[in-house]
């Protein structure tokens, strides 16, 4: 004979108090967990997002982002007659030449410094990256120092609103314009033109060379045959795959430091599982001898007590999860490793995250209450009747 589930509910409904504060410290460290998987995929998300796969990025070689990168006039002049480079509306290809260089800006609030990208573009740039949009302002006229910011720098930063004024590189520059990238890593950088970026910061060389692929099939054909073309000294990769590879080492380090705090405070909430259901066996001695001399077998008290755990540790689970679903209205900034430049982005739910916190969860009631289930099962009739 199996004993309805309803039993295992109703044990847990009886007992208020032990199940509130049993679920409430599972739900503590369900929150932990996927908040710190919602910060990972959040970053990935974002940087992944800040590319296309029509795009192509061209880099020098090992270099592991733009700001470590330089590619020559000549080299640049050679990609954008590639004949698998996408044309732009003017009938020109559709490549932009970009310099990448960090700057310092004032926060608000707290008035310390912190590096932002500023980003020098050309006339494609915005073509190349249909998710931005001007937002107020206009932008930059070519051959001035007038730049546009992103929506998350314009929040974040003095000095940087519609008409103001910001000095770097010994050079006075006037914001006309802020832009909304959506959520992606753009919204945290300055657009201005490159030559006078590059002019005022001395650089020689671009940081990087980017286009869109007429056929996104030829992709291979092209970075093999440019890879090894002896002119060039450039790594070729998708957008969305460079990015990707700027997300990689944060994300990973976030989810080991989270995974393995998370586990720490897991290891209270399996003992405070295991304390619940050791003291409903205690209690329930007599009830247990009742129901095996009605017939019951021991597997059947294993499994009603163990769904009894497994019952706590999902409400944990669900209380834990809608608790992390609000971290998706905030926005944080954190500095890029790749960049050393700030990058703001949200915390972000997914149904994977829910589906392996709801595990996560379910995984230490059972490991709570597995033990005190067995000690149930064990219970000799005659003895359990006589205690009781």
């Amino acid at each position: 004979m199996r004993i309805p589930l309803y039993y295992s509910w109703r044990n847990l409904l009886t007992r208020r108090l032990t199940t509130f504060l049993t679920a409430g410290g599972m739900a503590l460290v369900v929150f932990v967990f996927a908040a710190v998987l919602m910060l990972s995929t959040g970053l990935e998300k974002t940087l992944v997002d800040t590319g296309s796969d029509q795009n192509v990025i061209a880099t020098r070689k090992g270099a592991g982002s733009e700001m470590q990168s330089g590619i020559d006039r000549d080299q640049a002049a050679l990609l954008e007659t590639q004949p698998e480079v996408a044309g732009g509306p003017d009938g020109k290809p559709l490549v932009t030449r970009e310099l990448v260089v960090p700057i310092g800006l004032i926060k608000r609030g707290t008035n310390k410094p912190s590096n932002v990208v500023i980003r020098g573009i050309n006339r494609h740039s915005l073509l190349l990256r249909r998710q931005i949009y001007l937002q107020e302002g206009r932008m930059p006229r070519p051959g001035s120092t007038e730049i546009m910011v992103g929506s998350s720098i314009a929040k974040r930063f003095s000095g940087v609103g519609l008409g103001g004024q910001l000095r770097f590189a010994q050079r006075e520059w006037q914001v006309v314009g802020i832009f909304d990238a959506g959520a992606t890593g753009f919204s945290s950088e300055v657009w201005g033109d490159v030559d006078q970026i590059m002019q005022a910061f001395r650089r020689p060389s671009y940081s990087s060379v980017t286009f869109r692929l007429a056929d996104s099939a030829a992709f291979s054909r092209l970075k093999e045959r440019l890879e090894s073309e002896p002119r060039l000294t450039v790594e070729l990769r998708r957008e969305t795959r460079y990015y990707r590879d700027q997300s990689e080492a944060m994300a990973q380090f976030i989810r080991i430091l989270g995974i393995t705090l998370t586990v720490i405070f897991s290891l209270g909430a399996v003992i405070g599982a295991l304390i619940t259901m050791s003291a409903a066996v205690a209690n329930r001695v007599a009830e247990i001898g009742t129901l095996r001399a009605l017939g019951f077998q021991r597997s059947g008290i294993l499994v009603a007590f163990l769904a009894e755990s497994l019952l706590l540790g999902l409400i944990g689970g669900i209380c834990g999860i809608a608790m992390a679903s609000w971290m998706q209205l905030i926005t944080i900034s954190t500095m890029n490793w790749q960049t050393f430049s700030e990058l703001a982005f949200s915390f972000t739910l997914t149904t994977d995250i829910v589906l392996k916190s709801l595990l996560f969860s379910m995984g230490m009631g059972f490991l709570g209450g597995i033990i005190p289930a067995l000690r149930a099962s064990r219970l000799n009739i005659v003895d359990a009747l006589r205690e009781g």
